[in-house]
């Protein structure tokens, strides 16, 4: 008698060719055990989301917040490694036959300079800092996790890293630097997945995309030079404000008539401010500061040598100069199509059809996306809104704050994937 075991059956040869779902029931069976876990769990990653919401730490400073997430797999009796990237933790899950395959799931830990106006106890205890963009979710959904699939290490072959990653808010990334560190090898996994949160999708949803999903991100940092004086005798100065409203402008031509229309771009500055001058002062210089975001690498590199050059020439035809500087950031984000088409697959089983949805692109950006670049990637939306409790505002804003329903979601679903994943014979 020969078995061959596909993704979701045992397939027996014998007189007759047999289809016996023993493979489906045995993981319709852990996938009832991690939703008990999960819920049995919330309690606890409830309070350890709001201990890391109220404890914020910013990129590269993530010291304590390290310190916790190691206490806590601890805690689990979880193998774990902390100091990647200085303060970030890779822990790690043994299931049966540990060496046959390995899977990573990710989360981010830092924070953003941010100051919280919601009225909570957990309000962040740390002045001007904020998880206004959900990496205490993340971070509490990968320690749920964690302890779920610690629980279950016999019900799994393979490995599971889990990485605490540091930084990803700020160049270069956290990611590229764990990547540098050798994240990606010892055990070497074969595909890695990640999960966002999404206010705009209602907790208890998650959303995917296959393929191009987030864009590319450079920081621009243009320093416009000119002639200060008075205010009122323009004639005998060179104004560097004019110029560098001239500059904002032309830049938009690099995408609207520059670039092919099917490859989306976006030039945006959101920053622009002077030294020394005033209602009726012409200052010296002014400083610009914007982003450009691309989902095309090629176009990515000639749109450097345009906007430099536009803004460098526009600014000598006017009197003045210009340093354009480009600090290149994350690249774009692709979700690998057959990782992605698996994992969402895997949670309508988990979740119900309806409670998953597809995503269109976006030109946020992430350093997930260095991941993507070394091996097959997935990253999806945690639905974390809920208009009823009035739980809306989104990423990036100072009321920003979520369901924490959603936390039974962001555990359990990436346990279930983590599972599921190690199950596939690819």
């Amino acid at each position: 008698m020969v078995k061959k075991r596909h993704a979701h059956f045992i397939f027996i040869k014998t007189n007759q060719t047999l289809l016996l779902p023993v493979f489906c029931r045995k993981m319709t069976h852990v996938k009832e055990k991690i939703k008990q876990l999960a819920s049995d769990f919330h309690p606890e990653i409830i309070e350890i989301r709001r201990h890391l919401h109220s404890h914020p730490e910013l990129s590269f400073k993530e010291v304590e917040t390290g310190k916790y997430i190691s206490s806590k797999l601890a805690s689990f009796g979880i193998r774990h490694e902390h100091g990647w990237g200085e303060n970030g933790v890779v822990a790690y899950i043994e299931g049966k036959n540990p060496t046959s395959k390995t899977i990573a799931l990710r989360a981010d830990i830092d924070a953003l300079p941010i100051t919280e106006m919601n009225d909570v106890p957990y309000k962040s205890q740390n002045q001007g800092i904020m998880h206004a963009c959900g990496h205490d979710v993340h971070s509490a959904s990968l320690l749920g996790a964690a302890r779920i699939l610690n629980e279950l290490q016999n019900e799994f072959e393979g490995t599971i890293k889990l990485i605490f990653q540091p930084a990803e808010e700020r160049l270069p990334g956290g990611a590229s630097i764990l990547i540098a560190e050798g994240v990606l090898e010892n055990p070497t996994p074969k595909n890695i997945i990640g999960q966002h949160v999404l206010p705009a999708l209602p907790a208890g949803k998650v959303g995917f995309r296959p393929g191009m999903f987030m864009a590319s991100a450079d920081e621009l940092y243009v320093t416009v030079r000119g002639k200060g004086g008075h205010g009122a005798m323009p004639h005998e100065n060179i104004d560097p404000v004019l110029i560098a409203s001239h500059v904002v402008v032309a830049m938009q031509q690099i995408v609207s008539r520059r670039s092919n229309p099917t490859v989306p771009s976006v030039i945006t500055f959101g920053k622009i401010n002077s030294t020394g001058g005033s209602t009726n002062v012409i200052p010296n210089e002014v400083k610009l500061e914007g982003t450009f975001r691309t989902m095309d690498e090629e176009w990515r590199a000639q749109a450097h040598v345009l906007m430099k050059n536009l803004a460098e020439t526009l600014a000598e035809s006017m009197g003045g100069s210009c340093d354009f500087h480009i600090e290149k950031g994350y690249p774009f984000l692709k979700n690998d199509e057959e990782l992605t088409a698996r994992s969402r697959q895997h949670a309508v089983d988990f979740l119900g059809e309806v409670n998953v949805v597809d995503l269109p692109m976006r030109m946020t950006a992430e350093d997930f996306a260095y991941y993507s670049q070394v091996i097959p990637a997935c990253f999806y939306r945690l639905g974390t809104g809920n208009v009823a409790r009035g739980i809306t505002s989104p990423i990036h804003t100072d009321t920003f704050d979520v369901d924490e329903d959603s936390l039974l979601v962001g555990m359990g679903l990436m346990s279930w994937l983590a599972i599921s994943e190690l199950a596939t014979t690819s």
